[in-house]
């Protein structure tokens, strides 16, 4: 979960296992909070809302900062910024979509879909691209999906499946759109 929405732009300064370190430590802290409650979420929920806190606080901390802003940082790798212009969640899609690297054969037509690709998860609702994120990427069951976002399993699972089939209907309207796309 932390590396997949770890902003590209701190991956050379923050590593995942140091946001999931001080996420432990806090989660240590506060774990009479958490067995002491009469309701409460399940544990991974509890603990993962913890992490996400962390790696927002992370977040913050680097690209909030005039000083240290690793926005301004400018990247070696030209490849680098390829999710550039979308938010977190679309930003992460995006980079898992596309893969990691293509040889140099492929790299004209990689461009071209990630070009399409950009455009159809922009033009998605954030709640569709969130729950892609949740579902398909952090492997989150529909009752932890429908935790996270607040709704009921069942519209978990509906949301899930139309948002796969929204990306699928936006690719596919598009110029050369791809005529697959797979959970």
């Amino acid at each position: 979960m932390v590396a997949f929405r770890l902003d590209s732009r701190l991956r050379g300064r923050v590593d995942a296992s140091d946001v999931v370190q001080e996420a432990y430590l806090e989660a240590a802290d506060h774990r009479s909070d958490y067995f002491g409650g009469a309701e409460r979420a399940p544990l991974f929920l509890w603990l993962r809302g913890i992490v996400a806190n962390k790696l927002l606080e992370a977040h913050r901390h680097h690209l909030g900062t005039r000083m240290r802003d690793a926005g301004r940082e400018v990247a070696i790798d030209p490849g680098a910024d390829e999710g550039e212009g979308l938010d977190a969640t679309s930003a992460a899609l995006f980079a898992e979509l596309t893969g990691h690297g293509a040889g140099p054969g492929t790299a004209a037509a990689g461009a071209e879909v990630g070009d399409r690709l950009r455009e159809a998860l922009g033009a998605m609702d954030p709640i569709d691209r969130e729950t892609l994120a949740l579902r398909h990427f952090e492997q989150l069951t529909n009752s932890e999906a429908a935790a996270v976002l607040g709704i009921h399993e069942n519209a978990a699972a509906k949301r899930y499946v139309r948002a796969l089939k929204r990306l699928k209907e936006v690719l596919a309207g598009m110029p050369g759109g791809l005529s697959e796309v797979r959970p």
